[in-house]
């Protein structure tokens, strides 16, 4: 009988040392796992591949049971995208209206942030403290006079460049459009919108869970960038939608987050990366002046989706 789980033990133990994952004396998972995570090319699988029939399953049903919500869905003005990365090397995704691309007002700034990284490690962009100072100002405060700066520094041909790059296709026609930066946050200025909305900000649910899927596991440029990108996205100044449930629940160093506000348009995304078991990606995009309260009620959804 001692001896009954060992196969299935050893293949977990074998799966955890090749992807990287330390695991404790009788192959359970330990928490000293950080971020980014390390998998190696052969294990790897883009999210599309992740998807998780229970987890989607469970996330449809919670959605149908408020009335508001599932006319919201019904009418592509509510998308929501649930990534639970308890199991690092078994990563479950689900989603609603993911490929709903809608106006992102301030959330689309992350891939302003991933540009200018981007230009650092090619070269195009000279790293300095007062760039690093206006890009925390841009994420955790989201400050649009910082964003127009960053947006003038880099040039919306090189953020767009970035966005569409094959490695990354945070942007695809094909797939609603995703994540898509086609102005400065002030007035005047050279505009580029969207090709498929003309939106100057925007965002589809799937790319920014792709975003920080990416990020959580250190392939945004590398691994090393990817650690110093994480470092921005955490300690969330703006405490309201994700951050005003989960504040009192999660540190917040483990947070790593971009919300984004304007009218009836409200967005939030976010990576929780706790010791516990809290440890997913959650995104939501609402058109509805109670987008703020959907937003709050949202983080407690996904906490009681994936609770243990």
């Amino acid at each position: 009988m001692i001896f009954k789980n060992f196969p299935i033990l050893a293949g977990a133990v074998l799966l955890a040392a090749l992807l990287g994952f330390p695991v404790g004396a009788h192959g359970e998972p330990t928490t000293s796992l950080t971020l980014p995570l390390r998998v190696p090319d052969s294990a790897w699988r883009p999210l599309d591949q992740q998807r998780d029939p229970g987890l989607q399953a469970k996330l449809d049903l919670a959605l149908k049971q408020d009335d508001l919500w599932q006319d919201l869905i019904k009418r592509g003005q509510m998308a929501v995208g649930l990534v639970d990365l308890t199991d690092p090397a078994r990563p479950r995704f689900a989603q609603v209206n993911g490929n709903a691309m809608m106006y992102g007002a301030s959330l689309p700034k992350i891939a302003i942030l991933l540009a200018a990284f981007q230009g650092f490690a090619d070269g195009s962009l000279r790293e300095t403290p007062e760039i690093h100072r206006d890009l925390i100002e841009m994420i955790r405060r989201s400050d649009n006079f910082a964003a127009s700066q960053m947006v003038a520094r880099i040039g919306l041909p090189k953020i767009a460049k970035v966005i569409l790059a094959p490695n990354y296709q945070f942007y695809d026609r094909k797939k609603g459009g995703g994540i898509w930066v086609g102005s400065s946050f002030g007035r005047g200025g050279p505009e580029n919108p969207d090709p498929l909305k003309n939106l100057h900000q925007a965002a589809t649910v799937y790319q920014v869970c792709r975003f920080y899927y990416l990020l959580a596991y250190g392939r945004l440029i590398n691994p090393e960038r990817s650690r110093q990108l994480l470092k921005i996205l955490a300690f969330p100044d703006l405490d309201d939608k994700f951050v005003s449930t989960l504040k009192g629940r999660v540190p917040p160093n483990y947070l790593y987050r971009k919300s984004g506000e304007s009218g009836i348009s409200y967005s939030d995304s976010i990576l929780v990366w706790d010791k516990t078991w809290r440890r997913y990606i959650l995104v939501a995009m609402v058109e509805h002046r109670q987008g703020e309260q959907i937003l709050r009620r949202m983080a407690s959804l996904a906490e009681d989706l994936l609770r243990p």
